[in-house]
């Protein structure tokens, strides 16, 4: 995340506009959106105008080509008052990550374009129901046939896909393959015969968001839109796709863990107990200071992963470290900051309760964190074999 001397003028502009957007168009609806779990749809005609599906696609194919920091920042600012809409982009830039960087020259010329203004929407189809973390036990088929490949399978918690018109699909196109990963591809399919989303999943907190179940049934889809035009390569695609998506993770965190801090500054400073404001109670200041801490330290891992990110360097043990610090921390301030609201935090008249049901979610998407913790060691030992 840039700072603001280094930002340039355009970045300004862009946030400065985000910042706007989310005063004007977000907040005032965020509570009420959030409790009756409805599609913000006027929330996403908005983004499609500022240019936010865009927003990491390069200018050459009509996005607004930000860096990963800046893209962090804006996260980061959306979260401290709607995590939701935050995954309405995450998701469609990782689909689109995976095109930028690994598609064919037709695929970028064809669907990048549309990607950017908005006018086609979607995210990444991988979970399904019996697995998650483990994606080489994927058992979605993509059959050749022609010309064609015919889908069969069955996809869960996916976001975007309800309300999207497109998903890229993790598919297994030769399941006999060894090791598992060689037989995977990733493949773009749009909205059609055989794809159907057979339920929105209804979740404790990430409401608003569509998130559901899908079915593939003899769904036919070109060949052409398998993405590189070669076969084998669709577990490396996704994973480095994350890359970008756990940066956005660690981002929402931050926003989450600092929204958490900024309103019990506030609130301790107007509640009063034994005579005084409590924020003067060293229980309280102890609390203040660690999730404070925690924040600090969430946003400088985030910007470290979003800057190697940014290189071309290799990232996942940057970006998991950032994606498990900054998780936890929200998880922990959340906590923390129900604790200093006392029972106000347990009302749904303050927003404490939403970040509270918000935050665990950020521990187990775009791969949990025993996961990440996992991804760290071994980068370790790989980076600083003896």
């Amino acid at each position: 995340m840039n700072n603001a001397a280094q930002r340039t003028s355009e970045e300004v502009m862009i946030l400065d506009s985000v910042d706007r957007f989310l005063e004007r168009d977000v907040r005032p609806v965020a509570r009420d959106l959030e409790a009756s779990d409805t599609y913000p749809q006027s929330i996403v005609d908005r983004m499609v105008e500022l240019g936010l599906f865009g927003a990491t696609i390069a200018p050459e194919y009509g996005g607004l080509g930000l860096s990963a920091s800046t893209y962090a920042t804006i996260i980061e600012r959306i979260c401290t008052v709607w995590m939701s809409v935050s995954g309405i982009v995450n998701s469609h830039l990782i689909m689109a990550a995976a095109v930028q960087r690994f598609g064919t020259d037709e695929q970028k010329q064809s669907y990048l374009p549309r990607f950017a203004s908005g006018e086609l929407r979607g995210g990444i189809a991988l979970t399904e129901p019996d697995c998650g973390t483990d994606l080489q036990a994927i058992r979605t088929r993509a059959v050749r046939d022609a010309d064609d490949y015919v889908v069969n399978g069955a996809k869960t918690w996916i976001s975007n896909s309800a309300e999207g018109g497109i998903l890229a699909v993790l598919v297994k196109t030769d399941p006999k393959a060894e090791p598992a990963h060689r037989g995977m591809s990733l493949i773009l399919i749009e909205k059609g015969p055989g794809f159907s989303v057979v339920r929105k999943l209804d979740k404790l907190g990430y409401r608003g968001i569509d998130t559901a179940e899908l079915v593939f049934e003899d769904c036919r889809v070109p060949r052409t839109s398998l993405i590189g035009a070669q076969e084998g390569r669709g577990l490396q695609q996704i994973l480095a796709g994350l890359e970008l998506g756990r940066i956005n993770i660690a981002a929402r965190g931050v926003g989450i863990a600092r929204a958490c801090l900024d309103e019990s500054i506030a609130y301790a400073q107007l509640r009063r107990s034994f005579g005084k404001p409590i924020c003067e109670h060293q229980a309280i200041q102890m609390k203040l200071a660690d999730m404070a801490t925690r924040v600090e330290a969430a946003r400088l891992l985030t910007e470290s992963a979003a800057q190697a990110y940014d290189s071309g360097e290799r990232c996942d043990m940057e970006a998991g470290m950032a994606k498990l610090h900054a998780s936890e921390a929200a998880i922990s301030n959340s906590v923390d900051a129900m604790r200093i609201h006392g029972a106000y935090g347990y009302s749904r008249e303050f927003n404490i309760e939403r970040y509270y049901r918000d935050a665990p979610l950020l521990a187990i998407g775009e791969g949990t964190n025993e996961l990440q913790r996992i991804i760290i060691s071994r980068q370790l030992i790989e980076r600083n074999k003896v």
